[in-house]
């Protein structure tokens, strides 16, 4: 169940990447604010994928469910760095704030792909 959870984090991640790419584009100030609203969602999904995750792992220790763990840690992590970033003002967000929401949506691309092919596997 992580797996679908860390993979419904992912669209509120894209959702701040493209609200970050259009303030680059018209600086709107309320593009900014979309985007700490849409992390500050996906940081509650992958809080809770990453909480269930490490009790998965520290009961059945698998070794493919700590890399799923660390994928979705690293995501975790950068996406409240991001989230930090997001806080200053509007302009002193870019062009960190861009390159941040890109790196998470990778991250969480991968966590959400690594997640959900663990799932599948158990579940044949």
């Amino acid at each position: 169940m992580h797996a679908v959870i860390a993979a419904a984090a992912l669209p509120l991640f894209v959702g701040a990447l493209l609200a970050d790419l259009a303030y680059s584009g018209s600086f709107q100030i309320q593009w900014i604010n979309f985007s700490s609203w849409l992390i500050a969602g996906a940081l509650l999904l992958a809080g809770l994928a990453l909480l269930w995750a490490a009790v998965d792992v520290l009961r059945r220790r698998p070794r493919g469910g700590m890399v799923y763990l660390l994928l979705l840690l690293a995501t975790f992590v950068l996406g409240f760095v991001n989230a930090l970033v997001h806080a200053r003002d509007a302009w002193a967000t870019m062009p960190t704030g861009v390159a941040l929401s890109a790196v998470v949506v990778v991250l969480a691309a991968i966590a959400s792909g690594v997640g959900l092919a663990g799932w599948r596997r158990r579940a044949a």
